[in-house]
């Protein structure tokens, strides 16, 4: 048996066949396992810890939060306040600016990992996991990949699995006709750092949701000259409305208002403080702002500062790609760009389904169980961070996710404890 701050756990062999005992090793995790080491990991963990639930936590990248530090561009900053953004019960330093860059936001989810003693297993990439219904728990088949050891194969066996890698775990890269033949610079998102190297270049940003309006300024802001494709209705709102942070103004009204009234209200304000965004090619989408949130899952756009860059035309917006030829674009309505450079801002998606065997993460997503209880699966799976509500859903998701977990722990731990102590008065009686 072995113990350390996170575990306790045993190597076993019962749930093996022969040839996997001299292949993989197993060990028992006396606490759930937990896949990723980003926001909402570290806020399951830190819950666990502090109800002195064992637990360990996999996570495929050398680092926490690896989705901040290695993809997110320069200049990024927090969408929201950063109370609405700080993990449980440690809140953010309060010297911190009310919408912190991600540089601050990687120092506070450090010294929160630091503060809850959480450490997690790095360069461990999960390759299945699966629900053994014959034993009743979950089999997790990892490959740990290190300098010192090699290549090395373990199976973690545990009555809780706690999916927490997010929605945006893999690139999505869509495929269009004579990109193959573009010839100049193509680039995803997650990859890009800042509009230095694109100085007096002609770039195409395709995507229009927060990522790409932020690219397309910082491009602007560098001098580069920004076409941004807009192929679908979206929703761009000031980040702050009358000093105050819209999100916050939206959340406030919904305590007294119906949704439908919060996001005629907010539309009105927009409306006043920016204009007509339809007028330069953002066209609205029927359904409004917050119910398209919480229905569709799609986010609407915060501005700061690129919708005045497009007001002036210093970034262009046009519709979709018919196809990418040398140097060269052509839109569905005819026209055709020159260009130097592509930047895919195409979001990411979840790389779930890849590993997860036997179970559809939907059932406990937004599809099949909305906010706030999609947290939840069956068999002792649950998934922090899949309901579509960014960072304070995130929260509230683990938060759920721990209480649930402790609670079931604590009364086996109980149970085994009685076990023991009715065979422990059984052997004395029989002397």
């Amino acid at each position: 048996m072995c113990n350390n701050n996170n575990t306790s756990c045993v190597n076993i062999s019962s749930m093996l066949q022969p040839e996997d005992i001299f292949s993989r090793r197993c060990i028992w995790v006396n606490g759930p396992v937990i896949v990723g080491a980003g926001p909402s990991g570290l806020a399951v963990a830190a819950d666990l810890k502090r109800q002195e639930v064992p637990f360990i936590i996999l996570e495929r990248a050398n680092c926490i939060a690896s989705l901040w530090q290695n993809r997110t561009y320069d200049r990024l900053k927090l969408h929201l306040p950063k109370q609405f953004c700080q993990l449980p019960n440690l809140p953010f330093p309060e010297d911190f600016p009310e919408y912190p860059t991600k540089y601050q936001f990687i120092e506070y989810l450090e010294s929160y990992a630091t503060h809850f003693d959480l450490r997690p297993k790095f360069n461990e990439t999960v390759q299945s996991a699966k629900y053994d219904k014959r034993f009743g728990l979950w089999r997790v088949q990892t490959v740990l990949r290190s300098e010192l050891l090699g290549y090395c194969e373990f199976e973690y066996i545990c009555r809780w699995l706690v999916v927490a890698t997010g929605e945006n775990a893999e690139k999505v890269v869509p495929e269009f006709e004579g990109l193959e033949d573009f010839g100049g610079d193509v680039l995803h998102a997650g990859d890009y750092k800042s509009g230095e190297r694109y100085r007096g270049k002609r770039v195409l940003v395709v995507g229009c949701g927060n990522s790409g309006m932020e690219v397309s300024l910082d491009l602007s802001n560098h001098d580069a000259s920004p076409s941004m494709v807009v192929r679908s209705s979206v929703h761009v709102l000031p980040r702050e409305i009358l000093g105050k942070s819209t999100f916050e103004l939206g959340v406030k009204m919904m305590k007294w208002m119906p949704v439908w009234l919060v996001d005629k209200t907010l539309l009105v304000l927009t409306r006043l403080l920016l204009g007509n965004t339809d007028k330069y090619g953002l066209k609205r989408p029927e359904i409004g702002p917050l119910e398209l949130k919480n229905t569709a899952g799609k986010t609407p756009v915060l501005d700061i500062g690129a919708f005045s860059k497009i007001k002036s035309g210093k970034i262009k917006i046009v519709p979709g790609i018919a196809k990418f030829g040398l140097d060269k674009v052509e839109l569905v309505d005819g026209r055709v760009l020159q260009i130097d450079s592509v930047i895919l801002a195409t979001g990411y998606r979840s790389n779930v389904p890849s590993w997860l065997k036997e179970n559809d993460l939907a059932e406990i997503g937004i599809e099949k169980n909305p906010f706030p209880k999609g947290w939840k699966g069956n068999a002792g799976l649950y998934a922090v961070g899949f309901t579509g509500r960014g960072l304070s859903g995130a929260s509230f998701d683990a938060m759920s996710v721990a209480h649930d977990i402790a609670t079931s722990w604590k009364e086996d731990t109980k149970q085994q404890i009685k076990t023991v102590a009715t065979r422990h008065r059984r052997c004395i009686s029989h002397f």
